[in-house]
């Protein structure tokens, strides 16, 4: 599980919950949480030829999670590993993405735009593109109260050209080209200074080039969000960046330059490592699996 919850209103005691109901359903008595970066550095500890105190970051969808952990070589030759510090952030890549939908996206499908009504002119509201920030949600908003005004509006919008453009995208069900459009730019931002964004379904065409530097503006909140997760790890570990010795990111947003830069300003480069992005927990729960005392590692649940 994430070190901390990401979502609207997230909940763990109700997320628990519900994992434990679909395992009672699937014949378990008995499972064990263990977050997520802890499963990474497990992962990472088979390059390790000698005792080290480990930063690992994971970096998934919708959180950031940190666990440091200290792994020392026994008398047998085998790691042994001690937990010593953890902290999240419920915003990772799909916050990223909703930047570059803000910032890009919804300004030609409305956003900021007006509409007339009664001899006044108001504003498009905002809600409507807030669910924009998780793509699961429109199929909601397709199918609510809202989409009924999203309709009304095109016939009293200022410019309804573009508030047809958001009805067809939610009609027509673009959400998935639309995500791959973004996940594009980031990729290619990642390798370089300056990017093209291009979408286009159906009648909707979005095309203009981005540098990274805008968009490392655009994420600059959740910069500074993950940033201070990293430094709550260090400080619930007692430990100043100086002693840790090996730091392990992984996860796709890892390897976005901004996201690495957090890590540089306080490691040095000897020192980080990247991989195992879509290996590395899996592997790692395995690995752990021969551990003598998994309670330490995580949480248990008995849901017989």
């Amino acid at each position: 599980r994430p070190v901390t919850l990401a979502g609207a209103a997230p909940k763990a005691e109700l997320a628990l919950t519900r994992y434990e109901t679909a395992f009672a359903r699937l014949g378990f008595s008995e499972i064990l949480y263990v977050y997520e970066p802890v499963g990474a550095a497990f992962f990472f500890a088979r390059t390790l030829k000698a005792d080290a105190t480990v930063l690992v970051g994971d970096f998934g969808g919708g959180t950031s999670d940190f666990s440091i952990i200290r792994f020392r070589r026994d008398a047998g030759g085998a790691f042994r590993a001690e937990p010593l510090g953890r902290s999240g952030v419920g915003v990772a890549g799909d916050a990223f993405d909703y930047r570059i939908i803000d910032n890009l996206v919804s300004p030609a499908l409305g956003k900021g735009s007006s509409y007339r009504t009664f001899g006044k002119v108001l504003p498009i509201p905002n809600r409507y593109y807030s669910a924009f920030a998780r793509w699961d949600q429109l199929a909601l908003l397709r199918a609510s109260r809202d989409m009924r005004e999203i309709r009304s509006l095109q016939r009293q919008a200022v410019e309804p050209d573009k508030i047809a453009a958001l009805v067809e995208i939610l009609d027509d069900n673009h959400a998935y080209p639309l995500y791959r459009a973004v996940s594009r730019l980031k990729e290619t931002l990642s390798a370089r200074d300056e990017a093209t964004f291009a979408f286009e379904a159906g009648a909707v065409s979005i095309t203009r080039a981005v540098t990274r530097a805008e968009f490392e503006g655009w994420i600059a909140p959740e910069l500074a969000q993950i940033e201070g997760a990293v430094d709550t790890a260090l400080a619930d570990a007692g430990l100043g960046a100086d002693q840790i010795d090996r730091v392990f990111l992984t996860g796709g947003s890892s390897l976005t330059p901004a996201v690495r830069a957090i890590f540089a300003r306080r490691f040095a480069a000897e020192r980080i490592e990247t991989g195992g992005e879509l290996e590395s927990i899996a592997s790692g729960l395995a690995l752990m699996g021969h551990e003598p005392d998994l309670d330490r590692w995580g949480e248990r649940a008995a849901i017989g």
